[in-house]
């Protein structure tokens, strides 16, 4: 959700990515072996195990938790696979647009799931060094609670292991902990939104929406809300499975999703209002222990959901440049690789909303608007007048100008960043951290002595 006019606050990500393999449907792919999502990411004899209807909801709901709106292109992609007679996002592509559909998307599913790996890194440097830095004793200076090594350390720890596994059923209990996790930080910020709420300064344009540059929230909307290039492997995971079905378990996660998301917006703008930040953990002074511990429930989410982006982006680079199929030894080269590169560049950038933008405008739009619209366009015989002919007629034009648009504001007109920083109401009398009115800060000498009472 935007959250305020140049800033939106991050929601918890929970996105449950599962690698999508790409199936051999028409001459004019290379030759590769046949594959599809089940055969590249679990073994035969695991994949013929389906999960029940309840355990596909809850992964689709953890793969959504942090999105506004599952939008309706998510039954449009199951649709255009039925007509197809295809089970893979890349095949339903390959079938209705051919080898160059194939390769754009191919483009798309590696970079999406890539960069955020980044933002995923640098929300877990920024939010658990603040952690260390309240243990008692320790010394805020210390290389070994900063940004830097703890992405490092948590890399080399956590991410690279869960990542190296191959089959991604490995990681089924790491929904429920993510989940469990979110629900936590969920009444954190709702406590914090009663207690501090009322005393943060507001900003003049608190409730001014309709401004030139929103259109850039509609990027960071696209990032969280995508979870298309795992549907189909939830899809094949039901007892059954059937367009109807499929329909009427994203509408139980929509509506659960729906209900977590608007909390967590609603809750954190209430509390900040302009002066929310692309992380929301950074507007808490970092003297609140109850936030405290809600930024390391957070960290570990973020951890344990980077795994799964990992296995989407190995999984491209299989299918495109080793025929679907990796060896041990590549499969490991791969991975480290892969996690070795992102883990450089998110050393080196330290403001998560570009990254949000950007990756919401340029990857997760087509994956969400455009391309599924289009391809229900081709696929269908329905007639104009049909309902989902016509919501395909509105989505992909919508994709095009928030990618146009939004990549053009989000280049001319970057967000504020106050990575590192304490805000400027966690200081009594300090000046030098703000370039709000005199009234506002004013405001902060009482807010610092209610810190006393509020934080404690």
């Amino acid at each position: 959700m935007r959250a305020g006019p140049r800033r939106q606050h991050l929601l918890p990500p929970q996105d449950n990515r599962a690698a999508m393999g790409y199936q051999r449907q028409d001459p004019v792919i290379p030759p590769q072996r046949d594959l599809d999502d089940r055969e590249t990411l679990v073994s035969e004899h695991e994949y013929k195990e389906k999960t029940c209807q309840s355990a596909a909801l809850f992964n689709v709901v953890n793969s959504i938790i942090g999105s506004g709106i599952i939008d309706f292109s998510l039954i449009l992609l199951i649709k255009g696979g039925a007509l197809s007679g295809t089970d893979t996002y890349q095949s339903l592509v390959n079938k209705t647009f051919g080898f160059p559909g194939y390769i754009l998307l191919s483009v798309l599913q590696f970079l999406y799931p890539f960069i955020a790996m980044i933002s995923y890194n640098i929300i877990a440097g920024d939010t658990l060094s603040k952690v260390f830095q309240r243990i008692p004793g320790v010394d805020p200076e210390n290389v070994f609670i900063g940004r830097h090594f703890i992405i490092g350390l948590s890399t080399v720890t956590f991410t690279l292991p869960l990542s190296l596994y191959r089959n991604i059923a490995k990681l089924g209990k790491v929904s429920l902990i993510s989940t469990g996790l979110t629900t936590l930080i969920l009444g954190i910020v709702m406590v914090r939104a009663i207690s501090l709420g009322p005393h943060i300064p507001k900003t003049e344009d608190a409730w001014v929406f309709a401004k030139p540059n929103a259109i850039q929230a509609v990027g960071v909307m696209s990032f969280a809300f995508i979870c298309h290039h795992n549907s189909f492997l939830v899809y094949s995971s039901l007892e059954e499975p059937t367009v109807a079905k499929w329909s009427r378990l994203i509408h139980m996660s929509i509506v659960i999703s729906v209900f977590i998301c608007i909390f967590f917006a609603t809750c954190g703008y209430l509390t900040f209002t302009g002066f929310t930040q692309g992380d929301l953990f950074e507007n808490y002074c970092r003297n609140d222990d109850l936030v405290t511990f809600g930024r390391f429930c957070y960290g570990v989410t973020v951890i344990l959901t980077y795994p799964m982006e990992c296995f989407v982006t190995r999984e491209v680079i299989a299918n495109v440049f080793f025929g679907g199929n990796l060896s041990s030894v590549f499969h490991i080269v791969v991975t480290v690789m892969v996690i070795t590169v992102a883990t450089l560049v998110s050393l080196l950038i330290d403001c998560l909303g570009i990254v949000l933008e950007l990756n919401g405008v340029l990857c997760a739009t087509p994956l969400i608007f455009i391309i599924p619209s289009a391809c229900y366009l081709k696929l269908s015989e329905e007639p104009r007048t049909h309902s989902d002919k016509i919501m395909s007629y509105v989505m992909l034009p919508i994709g095009a100008a928030v990618m146009v648009f939004g990549f053009v504001m989000a280049i001319t007109n970057p967000q504020d960043c106050t990575h590192g920083q304490e805000m400027f109401y966690c200081f009594p009398d300090n000046f030098s951290l703000t370039n709000t009115s005199e009234s506002h800060i004013q405001q902060t000498t009482q807010l610092s002595i209610l810190n006393i009472s509020i934080f404690q």
